[in-house]
């Protein structure tokens, strides 16, 4: 599909989720399959204050393409300034604004979801980007803040009016959160009242998942989540689905071991020990689930603190299920 004149090969894209899906791990998921992904979202009021921390999360690698630099934030000239900061620091593809994120703290400020209840605000930002940089523009949204605000087709409209390029839809309002069933109805209304494309979100926990979203919505592509927390072999599974061929074998003990040690030695070079040592005491648990025994190290993961913890409960996982 197209977003604006960006090619994208694939129908499958990795989600942006702050604190997952960074560089080290959209790379190894781009390896499995992803074929679109997204930085973590950064915010506009403090790209454009000059923040180091925030303008580091824009780092994508040279062979990082198609990929879109998502930023967050309610008003419309530091979102302008910010999308061209964005893409001027990162090199990215397209602009993502975030209008779909339920985080408590995030909406309290008017941001992400909140802007669900204010389509107007939400059309002047849409605009203000699109009109600032010539690359295209995306919109993350929900199905809308809550089950009697539930305004996605009409929201997806006004985005697409305002000039978005594509809109990805996650089927839940913010008031569900995470919780109970992603409703993927609502998607398939926005795809049919859309000529943009769509990229549906939300429940896509396996490869069957990603090809049943696709055909059920019409979507033009399937964003995944949380099914690919320690799985990035999630892509190449779903990318079979939908070619109809044979599920390949899944990973072995092995493998999966080799992954998140990888994933964490491409942290270290990116952040530096410490910092990867802090991300790998959560995300080197989700490589082992099913993993016989690796219950019993629970404690010593929460407290990796150097390269050494992580050979030394690998070596350790590993003697433990031969």
């Amino acid at each position: 599909m197209l977003i604006g004149d960006i090619a994208v090969n694939s129908r499958l894209a990795l989600a942006p989720m702050a604190g997952v899906s960074d560089a080290s791990f959209r790379a190894i998921c781009r390896e499995y399959g992803a074929g679109l992904t997204f930085t973590e979202m950064v915010s506009a009021k403090a790209l454009v204050c000059g923040d180091g921390k925030t303008r580091s999360l824009l780092y994508l690698s040279p062979d990082e393409h198609p990929s879109g630099v998502q930023i967050f934030g309610s008003d419309a000239d530091c979102m302008a300034r910010a999308a061209e900061l964005a893409l001027s620091v990162s090199g990215g593809d397209f602009i993502d604004i975030n209008m779909g994120c339920p985080v408590g703290k995030i909406v309290r400020s008017g941001d992400g979801c909140a802007l669900m209840r204010d389509p107007e605000a939400a059309y002047r930002i849409i605009k203000a980007v699109a009109d600032a940089i010539l690359r295209p523009v995306t919109v993350k949204i929900r199905k809308g803040w809550d089950r009697g605000c539930a305004n996605a087709v009409e929201f997806a409209l006004m985005a697409q009016d305002a000039g978005a390029a594509a809109v990805a839809v996650h089927g839940r309002t913010r008031a569900q959160m995470y919780s109970g069933a992603a409703d993927w109805n609502i998607i398939r209304e926005v795809k049919k009242a859309l000529t943009i494309p769509v990229i549906a979100n939300g429940d896509v926990f396996t490869a069957g998942d990603a090809a049943r979203i696709l055909r059920y919505t019409g979507a033009d592509m399937a964003m995944i989540g949380r099914g690919a927390f320690g799985n990035p072999w999630i892509f190449r599974d779903a990318n079979a689905a939908l070619d109809g061929g044979e599920q390949p074998k899944q990973p072995s003990l092995s493998e999966k071991l080799s992954v998140a040690v990888r994933q964490f030695e491409s942290a270290v070079a990116l952040k530096g020990e410490r910092v990867a040592c802090l991300e790998a005491r959560r995300y080197y648990s989700w490589y082992l689930r099913g993993v016989r025994r690796s219950s019993s190290l629970r404690e010593r993961i929460t407290k990796i603190s150097s390269t050494r913890d992580i050979h030394s409960i690998t070596e350790e996982i590993s003697l433990g299920n031969c």
